[in-house]
């Protein structure tokens, strides 16, 4: 066994050791900061951390329904893109017997749709943060007037 582990090894280690300790694998707030203090971790830290978690945890809840919105509003335009451009390629066909000018439409809206699928289902990087940060401020924004309607009814 080795004498040196690397944080995340540590955590590994202690993460598996604590849950065979406890039967329901959950701990208390009490026994966490029993285990920070046996640890050495100051409580403040302990606090600290438990803070970060919270916040970490509520930005991924966050994200998953910004995403599940982002491939609603893609599934939603692919289905518009479907339905309107079966229409002008049927009337095409019907009326000149090929298909002309709906090529147009469903090329340069194919091309439209595409990219939109692309940001839909990307998860990560620059462009995905900003939307990301972008959509969360537009909810706080929303949850604000709500509550403002709320107390300018309940008055």
């Amino acid at each position: 066994m080795a004498d040196l582990y690397a944080s995340e090894e540590a955590q590994q280690i202690l993460q598996i050791a604590i849950a065979k300790e406890t039967e329901s694998g959950e701990l208390t707030r009490l026994q966490l900061s029993e285990i920070a203090a046996e640890l050495n971790i100051a409580p403040e830290t302990l606090w600290s951390a438990e803070k970060e978690w919270l916040a970490l945890k509520s930005d991924s809840a966050q994200q998953l329904i910004f995403n599940q919105q982002r491939r609603q509003n893609f599934q939603h335009h692919l289905i518009r893109y479907g339905v309107v451009n079966s229409f002008l390629l049927l009337l095409n066909i019907s009326v000149s017997g090929g298909i002309g000018f709906a090529a147009f439409f469903i090329l340069t809206w194919g091309i439209g749709l595409a990219l939109h699928g692309l940001r839909a289902y990307q998860s990560s990087g620059y462009r995905y943060q900003k939307d990301f940060k972008s959509w969360q401020r537009r909810q706080q924004v929303k949850q604000s007037v709500i509550g403002i309607f709320e107390r300018f009814m309940n008055t």
